[in-house]
């Protein structure tokens, strides 16, 4: 199994035109695919370097750069070593045991 990277994508894009709205969706369709949102313009993912090259260029193909913008944390470590969540925290860890 490939080496997984826990990654936090946080994106800001301008809403202002009808234009900058459908941006807004597709933006953060691109990363419900890879991810999970943990606020609103917030997404933890676990990728592996391939899948995050490959989210890295359907962001920035999909964004304006002179409007919006994207940023990518790599976190050193894995989400439980180093993410301090208060409040509302519904992250699930998707390849831990699910008990029901």
């Amino acid at each position: 199994m490939p080496n997984r990277i826990d990654v936090v994508v946080t994106y800001d894009v301008n809403t202002l035109t009808k234009e900058g709205r459908r941006r807004l969706r597709q933006v953060a369709k691109v990363c419900e695919g890879c991810g999970q949102r943990v606020q609103w313009s917030v997404f933890e993912c676990r990728v592996t370097e391939t899948e995050l090259e490959r989210l890295r260029q359907r962001l920035c193909k999909t964004m304006d750069a002179d409007e919006d913008s994207i940023r990518i944390y790599r976190l050193r470590g894995r989400r439980q070593e180093v993410v301090e969540a208060y409040g509302r925290d519904g992250y699930v860890d998707f390849e831990e045991p699910l008990i029901l």
